[in-house]
C-alpha cells in the first residue's frame, strides 16, 4: 500500500493527505461499482417461497370459475319447443319458447301493436333480427299462406257466370294523396300518411319498389299498391344541388343522414366542387351499391 502510494505522489505530484484521500475514494467508488452484482448474485441464490402467490392465484381461479359457471347458468336457453302459430295472434312467452330472443318478441309485439300485419309467411322475415336459419326452422310450423291469395271473382246478376271484380282506375303514384292511397285495402290513415311523408322527404318515387322502404307497409299491401298505381318512364322527382345545398338539407335525406351529409360537405371543402354525380362514389361512406339508388336525387347543375 505505501508503495502504492508513493508513486501517486510521485506520478501525481500530491500531497500525502491529497494522496491518502485519493485512495479512499478509489476503494470506495470500487465497492459501490461490484456491490450492486454481489447483491444480486446473493439474493438469487437464496431459496424462494412462492406459496403466498400460488394462494392468489389458486383464488382468482375459482373465482373465475365460479362467475363463468354463473354466466353459463344464466345465458343458458330452454329447449326450443316447435308447435304450430300464427304471428298475428300469439303471446310474447310463446315467441321465446319458439327461440326467439326477449328483444325480437318484442320488436314483433310491437310491430302488431302499431297495426303490422302479417298475412304470408314471408311477412315475418321483414322483422329486423330474424335471420335465414331462424326463419327456415319456423317456416313449416308458421299458421300463414305461403303466397297472397289469388283475385276473387263474384256472382253476375244471372248467377250462371262470374265476372272479375272491377280494378280502381290507375293513379300515378307520386301525385295520390292519402285519401286515394286510403282505397287500397290494407292502408289506413297513418300508414298513408307515412307514405307521403316518406316521399316528400326522397322527392319522389322512381321505383315502385321504393315502397318496400316505408316502414310498415307488408308485401301484400305493396304489392296491390303497385297494381293500382303507375309511375311516368322518368318521374320528375325533387334533386339536391351537391355543390350548394348544405350539411342540414343533405341530411334530411333518408338515402344521406348526418354522416354522409358531413362528408359531402367535407369532400366539397378539399376538392372543390362536383364536376358529376359520378364523383360520390369517391366518398367512402356512400356504398356503391346504393350508389345507383341516390343519383336520381342529386344534381350538380346551377
Amino acid at each position: 500500500m505505501r508503495g502504492l502510494t508513493k508513486w501517486i505522489r510521485n506520478f501525481f505530484g500530491t500531497t500525502r493527505a491529497q494522496t491518502n484521500g485519493f485512495v479512499a475514494l478509489l476503494i470506495l467508488v470500487t465497492v459501490v461499482i461490484f456491490s450492486e452484482p454481489v447483491v444480486r448474485w446473493w439474493r438469487s441464490s437464496q431459496p424462494r417461497d412462492f406459496s403466498t402467490d400460488k394462494q392468489k392465484l389458486d383464488s382468482l381461479t375459482r373465482l373465475w370459475q365460479a362467475v363463468e359457471a354463473k354466466n353459463n347458468t344464466v345465458s343458458a336457453k330452454p329447449d326450443r319447443v316447435l308447435f304450430d302459430f300464427d304471428p298475428n295472434i300469439i303471446h310474447k312467452e310463446q315467441f321465446l319458447a319458439l327461440g326467439l330472443s326477449e328483444k325480437l318478441a318484442t320488436r314483433i309485439i310491437n310491430y302488431r301493436n302499431k297495426g303490422g300485419k302479417f298475412r304470408i309467411k314471408a311477412d315475418l322475415k321483414r322483422i329486423y333480427g330474424i335471420d335465414s336459419v331462424l326463419y327456415q326452422t319456423l317456416y313449416p310450423y308458421i299458421s300463414l299462406p305461403d303466397e297472397a291469395a289469388k283475385p276473387t271473382f263474384e256472382n253476375n246478376d244471372t248467377g250462371n257466370r262470374f265476372k272479375p271484380k272491377e280494378k280502381p282506375q290507375p293513379f300515378d303514384l307520386n301525385e295520390a294523396d292519402t285519401t286515394q292511397l286510403q282505397k287500397i285495402y290494407g292502408i289506413g290513415s297513418k300508414l298513408a300518411q307515412r307514405i307521403v311523408k316518406y316521399r316528400d322527404k326522397l322527392g319522389g318515387f322512381v321505383s315502385a319498389q321504393q315502397l318496400n322502404e316505408v316502414y310498415g307497409l307488408d308485401s301484400v299491401v305493396v304489392e296491390k299498391l303497385v297494381a293500382a298505381s303507375y309511375l311516368p318512364e322518368k318521374p320528375a322527382v325533387k334533386t339536391i344541388n351537391l355543390n350548394s345545398a348544405d350539411e342540414k338539407t343533405l341530411a334530411a335525406h333518408p338515402y344521406f343522414g348526418r354522416r354522409i351529409a358531413s362528408a359531402i360537405v367535407a369532400y366539397r371543402f378539399q376538392h372543390g366542387n362536383f364536376k358529376s354525380v359520378d364523383d360520390l362514389g369517391k366518398i367512402p361512406l356512400i356504398d356503391k351499391n346504393n350508389l345507383g339508388k341516390v343519383l336520381p336525387y342529386v344534381t350538380v347543375d346551377p
